[in-house]
């Protein structure tokens, strides 16, 4: 996102090459940038897995100083476990699917460090997200998709509030994932070769399986198909999820077809799997309830394009108010895997490719 007038703008700066490369631009155009890095876990519990947070801190302070910007190091462990790994604990105790990535950007990167960076006197919090902003004269601040399709990230920012994305800069929006990196080589940024995370948010190159079995411990039970028939066993259910096709260690019978989890059954402790098509029961859904619906400006329109995972592609539906916060949203085309807890994205079905972020919410009921 361009400015119009030089600011003051704290960049939340990871370690990595995205919010690197925005510091960058953002320097480059004038504004006053300090760059702060979000000290939010550092295993201290051993659970299995790399937590590379010495070394991320490591390379933010090397891009400060290569652009001659000032670098702070802002603890926000205590809010992190409070806002986030509870939370993601918690839903898959409840056998929910849980995000904590779109949680992470409302509630820390645009909600704790904004708050701090509003306290301290800046005037927005920079990101190296691949999205956009549009200012709309009368009508407040709305989130654009991401001009690098492949990169898009608006998805994990639905849940954000008005007043957070009025504050909120994305400087690499506009741009694509090679041209971020050529940026870096440009300004001689340590890091502009290093290679994405892909791990949890903050958390680092920790697996999901090793992560939730430091909390909740193993709960074994049946996996049954539709028809009730015992099939194998699993360690639980929270380490599974909707569409699922690997994992559950179930051979098919059928040649060439495998087996996929259809559904959870929590009160008898069971995995439910199916074969892969749309007359599959539970596998396919038709419509959904979404509840706690934030970020809207307004409304939602009757008609919108729903987006139920990061890399899913949204989808036309009808949109139909049932109170201030939830709404029920019927598909034009079944949609795979719909799993509680997840969230679902809201985008304008009138502009292209649904380029408008509306708002966002958690799946709280699927219909097949």
């Amino acid at each position: 996102m361009m400015m119009a007038d030089m600011a003051r703008i704290l960049v939340a700066l990871s370690g990595g090459v995205d919010s690197a490369a925005a510091a960058a631009l953002l320097t480059e155009q004038g504004h006053e940038v300090v760059a702060a890095y979000m000290k939010n876990w550092v295993n201290d519990e051993n659970i299995p897995g790399e937590c590379p947070w010495e070394r991320d801190i490591e390379d933010a302070l090397g891009v400060c100083r290569k652009l001659g910007i000032e670098f702070r190091v802002v603890d926000l462990i205590e809010q992190y476990r409070s806002r986030v790994v509870n939370y993601l604990i918690e839903g898959y105790r409840n056998g929910s699917t849980p995000n904590p990535d779109v949680l992470c950007n409302r509630e820390m990167k645009f909600g704790v460090l904004l708050d701090y960076a509003l306290e301290q006197g800046f005037e927005g919090v920079a990101t190296g997200h691949y999205a956009n902003r549009l200012d709309v004269e009368g009508d407040g601040s709305y989130i654009l998709r991401g001009a690098d399709v492949n990169k898009d990230q608006s998805y994990f920012l639905a849940l954000m509030r008005p007043e957070q994305v009025a504050k909120a800069v994305f400087p690499v929006g506009q741009i694509t994932k090679p041209q971020v990196r050529e940026i870096a080589r440009r300004f001689g940024l340590p890091n502009a070769e290093k290679k994405d995370s892909q791990g949890i948010c903050f958390i680092g190159q920790v697996k999901m399986s090793d992560f939730l079995r430091h909390y909740l411990p193993d709960n074994p039970g049946d996996i049954v198909g539709l028809d009730g028939k015992v099939l194998g066993r699993h360690d639980g259910l929270h380490l599974f999820t909707m569409g699922q096709r690997h994992g559950h260690h179930v051979a098919s019978p059928r040649e060439g077809v495998a087996y996929v989890v259809v559904g959870k059954d929590l009160e008898h402790n069971r995995l439910i799997l199916g074969y892969e098509g749309q007359d599959t029961p539970g596998l396919y859904a038709r419509s959904a309830v979404v509840g706690s619906v934030t970020n809207t400006l307004h409304p939602l329109p009757e008609r919108v394009m729903a987006q139920p995972r990061y890399r899913a592609a949204a989808v036309h539906a009808t949109c139909t108010p049932l109170d201030a916060q939830r709404v029920r949203l019927d598909f034009d085309e079944p949609v795979r895997a719909l799993a509680l807890g997840q969230v679902c994205a809201f985008y304008a079905p009138d502009d292209r490719r649904g380029e408008r972020l509306l708002g966002g919410g958690f799946f709280e009921k699927i219909e097949s």
